[in-house]
């Protein structure tokens, strides 16, 4: 699967304009622009500051002034390693959804990557390593994990697993957890980053806490500029949705659906997974793994699933070749018009912020299956659906 524009899968935004992608101070040398992004970092954060500051439930106020530098994902690995080494924020794709780097191993990169998104302090974060050897340094693995490990790494699947004896990663990383959750990314721009850095990277989502995950680059700038350092633009993601999650305990326990179908996972392990229980997910719960927040994946704009009608004043977002009555008046975008899951994954996170952005009275969404791909979207528009106080 390519990472790149395709026929089969689309995104509902373009590219940036070129005046806005290619700023001449930091593309004509990147070099120089990097150098110059990173000086401006390290002069706003000379002054250590207290993790408490980075770790309250609501978006604080950041005035930092940050300059975002974007770059394209061509040679892109030296400069976003130096960022990440300096303790800089990186956002870079993965071939599930755009991710926000930080360096695993220290805690205020790791603060900041918190007061960038503000993001819940407790909802631990997926540590990205290059190879299976580098898994092995930070987390302990057991023959079923193993096994799943070899047959599906490099790619959307995130393993939580007991931490190795002297893993590095930052426990504000881990949110004070005797587990790790660890991926090893298949898209080949993530992986010559983690290569060039040498070390384990967190990267979660790279939007606000709550906002609908990125699958371009443009999304990234739309929630983070001025907030983070480094975007590298490598075009729209072929996933669209985060990785699966799952608990390496006695019980294999299914903690987020994502990018990989529960089925070959079950068909791998030669058993079922299990579903921790509903009110696990909670908001005031303590999450397992990421993704676990109950509110995790909402747009500003009210969500309404499996919508039959359509109601004055809502924007629909569609899924297969049959619109439901009250379509033809409403702004809709399809998930798939063919009915095709992978496509609607791919769409999804794109689509429910463009129907935000356009300001509808609410988001009335059409049923999806919950067959293979299906039970991941349905888990993220459940989420989207939760109201917010």
């Amino acid at each position: 699967m390519g990472y790149g524009r395709s026929s089969r899968i689309r995104t509902c935004d373009p590219l940036l304009p070129k005046q806005v992608r290619y700023r001449a101070a930091l593309y004509s040398d990147v070099g120089a622009g990097i150098a110059s992004a990173l000086a401006n970092r390290k002069k706003l954060y000379k002054e250590e500051y207290s993790s408490r500051h980075a770790i309250r439930g609501a978006a604080p106020a950041m005035k930092l002034g940050l300059k975002t530098a974007m770059i394209p994902v061509d040679g892109a690995a030296q400069p976003a390693a130096r960022c990440l080494e300096d303790g800089g924020l990186v956002a870079f794709p993965t071939e599930t959804v755009y991710g926000l780097g930080a360096d695993a191993t220290n805690s205020r990169a790791v603060a900041r990557l918190y007061e960038a998104k503000g993001r819940p302090s407790f909802n631990p974060l997926i540590a990205h390593v290059s190879d299976l050897q580098a898994a092995r340094q930070i987390a302990r693995f057991d023959e079923r994990s193993l096994r799943l490990a070899e047959a599906f790494w490099p790619g959307p699947l995130t393993l939580v697993l007991p931490k190795a004896a002297g893993c590095p990663v930052s426990d504000l990383a881990t949110a004070g957890l005797e587990t790790i959750a660890v991926r090893i990314p298949a898209h080949p721009a993530a992986r010559d980053i983690l290569r060039a850095f040498g070390k384990p990277v967190v990267a979660p989502s790279a939007n606000l806490s709550g906002h609908v995950s990125p699958t371009t680059a443009t999304h990234v700038l739309g929630d983070l500029d001025g907030r983070i350092d480094l975007i590298v633009d490598g075009g729209p993601v072929s996933v669209g949705v985060e990785s699966t999650i799952v608990g390496c305990f006695a019980t294999p326990l299914l903690l987020r659906p994502g990018g990989l179908p529960r089925e070959e996972i079950e068909q791998v392990l030669g058993e079922k997974l299990a579903r921790i229980p509903d009110d696990d997910g909670k908001a005031d719960a303590q999450p397992l793994a990421p993704g676990m927040l109950a509110s995790h994946y909402a747009p500003r704009t009210t969500v309404r699933l499996n919508a039959a009608t359509l109601e004055g004043g809502e924007a629909l977002l569609a899924f297969g070749p049959h619109l439901i009555p009250g379509s033809d008046q409403a702004i809709v975008m399809n998930l798939s018009e063919a009915g095709d899951l992978v496509e609607a994954a791919a769409n999804l996170f794109g689509y429910l912020r463009d129907l935000d952005a356009k300001g509808p009275r609410a988001i009335a969404v059409m049923p999806i299956p919950h067959d293979g791909l299906g039970e991941a979207i349905n888990d993220r528009l459940q989420r989207a659906a939760i109201p917010r106080s």
